[in-house]
């Protein structure tokens, strides 16, 4: 990373970074927001994780891709946690500023914390990220919250929303076979820092690659060569608490989860153990 005039820390990508100094918590766990016009959602889900009984532990990193609403000034506004702030020029897609939010956290994270990725809407509950952190405490290396386990529900999402993350579910788990795993999709997940510094030991910056929703499967394929341990968690998704319209764009989704499952018959397998 290099430090600009202003103190704020930059990528190899150009993403900067801003710490404030007033906090440091030292946290154990970090959070990854990746926002793109959230400046409606964002403060209140911040308040819900300054309320949440791991405040205390988590670090919360915010990637703004790019908005042009006043997203970066929530981070500013925001109290009682250390909220650190990833911010890219323009707007590069979800799976990028998922990228810059992991590349973030493992610059300075330790082997034993968790990274915890949610949305920035406000659909997603930090009171579940606990239940997250008992399951990694258990042995699961990668936890999904997810819609479709016993105690799931997204009754409040579109219907076309809920019938491609069903569809999705049934054609990627034929495909993938990945053990524990039903919602494939879900942008809900506490990863292990050591499995994801395995696994960007190995692809480095190629880790993820795609810029749409299609990423989250695309990293779960990815990591899934690291023979992980993966276990869900009901998620009752609030779709009603989101302030604006879906970002996901239905046929351009579809095909990237197409164009991923081509990708992995024709990319050979990594060699050797990651």
């Amino acid at each position: 990373m290099r430090v600009d005039e202003h103190g704020a820390r930059h990528s190899a990508e150009g993403a900067a970074v801003t710490v404030p100094d007033e906090v440091r918590t030292g946290g154990d766990v970090h959070l990854v927001l990746p926002a793109y016009n959230e400046a409606a959602a964002l403060p209140r889900l911040l308040r819900r994780v300054a309320e949440s009984a791991v405040a205390g532990r988590v670090t919360v990193w915010v990637v703004d891709d790019g908005s042009s609403d006043g997203t970066a000034d929530c981070v500013t506004d925001a109290r009682g946690l250390d909220v650190r702030l990833v911010r890219h020029p323009v707007n590069l897609g979800l799976g990028q500023a998922v990228q810059s939010g992991l590349k973030a956290a493992l610059a300075v994270a330790a082997p034993e914390h968790v990274v915890v990725v949610m949305d920035a809407d406000d659909t997603h509950d930090p009171g579940v990220i606990p239940v997250l952190l008992e399951e990694i405490g258990a042995g699961s290396d990668i936890v999904i919250c997810s819609r479709f386990t016993e105690g799931g529900d997204d009754s409040t999402a579109p219907r076309s929303r809920r019938l491609l993350s069903r569809g999705a579910a049934v054609v990627l788990g034929r495909a993938l076979k990945i053990e524990g795993v039903r919602d494939f999709t879900s942008g809900f997940r506490a990863y292990r820092v050591s499995l994801l510094r395995r696994a960007a030991a190995h692809w480095g910056d190629r880790l993820v690659e795609e810029r749409g929703f299609a990423c989250m499967v695309e990293l779960l394929m990815k990591l899934r060569h690291c023979e992980p341990v993966v276990s869900e968690v009901p998620l009752k998704l609030r779709y009603d608490r989101k302030p604006g319209a879906s970002k996901l764009r239905l046929g351009r989704t579809l095909r990237q989860y197409l164009l991923l499952l081509t990708r992995d018959r024709l990319t050979p397998v990594p060699v050797g153990k990651l």
